[in-house]
């Protein structure tokens, strides 16, 4: 499961719109959850999407994605996971995304704007195991 505060989901959705017919992505922030308790997702960290084609994928550049993580740690969060947009797919991870994803134990959120916006979540278990479904809640500021 993975806890989205009401201003994080708000940027995710809205950095979407932004982007326009391209892919959109960035770090999700705040507490990273384990043993079956959920993550719990404070901040977003914008990213700016290097891929050659961003219409149909996305990239964050290795060093803008180091230097987030550094700014995610400096501000006392946890590194929970990622996020991009599929401006006219679904919420589920593509082929793309599972043979890139790298980061086992971690949350890819998908923000698809076919429609109204939906956002949904997968947690990567590591190559063999692949990406599992997490539940999505959007919670009030605590």
């Amino acid at each position: 499961m993975i806890e989205l505060s009401r201003a994080a989901y708000d940027d995710i959705v809205y950095h979407a719109y932004s982007g326009g017919e391209a892919e959109i992505c960035g770090v999700l922030a705040g507490t990273h959850g384990d043993d079956g308790k959920p993550s719990v997702v404070a901040e977003t960290y914008e990213a700016e999407n290097v891929a050659e084609t961003p219409e149909i994928r996305y990239l964050i550049d290795p060093e803008e994605q180091f230097e987030l993580i550094e700014a995610v740690e400096d501000d006392g969060h946890d590194l929970v996971g990622f996020y991009h947009s599929h401006p006219t797919g679904p919420t589920h991870p593509s082929e793309t995304d599972a043979a890139r994803a790298t980061w086992p134990g971690h949350s890819y959120v998908i923000c698809a704007l076919d429609g109204y916006p939906f956002v949904g979540s997968w947690r990567w278990r590591g190559d063999d195991a692949g990406f599992e479904q997490e539940t999505v809640s959007v919670v009030s500021e605590r």
